[in-house]
């Protein structure tokens, strides 16, 4: 599983980082054909006020790839909130195929 973190215009915090890597892990737990993880870390500007914080994660397994967008007031909780989310979305794609 190769993953990729992206962010958009500023520079993410090592301790950011790795709060990113050792929860998508917990991705290959729930499938074991996860190929690819992309993470994007975005800022909400409107009208040069950040606003919020967007976390975007797409998943590839074989024949699916999968998307969550979450945005709230910091990195930490919009990225716990839309994995929370990929889980929710891996475990039904894994039901899926074993049904």
């Amino acid at each position: 599983m190769t993953v990729n973190i992206h962010t958009v215009h500023f520079e993410a915090d090592s301790k950011l980082i790795d709060h990113i890597e050792r929860k998508v892990q917990k991705l290959a737990n729930q499938h074991d054909r996860v190929m690819k993880v992309d993470v994007f870390l975005k800022l909400d500007n409107i009208m040069h006020q950040i606003k919020d914080k967007i976390v975007e994660i797409r998943v590839k397994i074989p024949r699916k790839e999968l998307f969550v967008k979450q945005s709230t007031k910091s990195f930490e909780e919009s990225f716990d909130w839309a994995i929370d989310s990929m889980l929710v979305q891996i475990k039904r794609v894994k039901e899926k195929q074993l049904a």
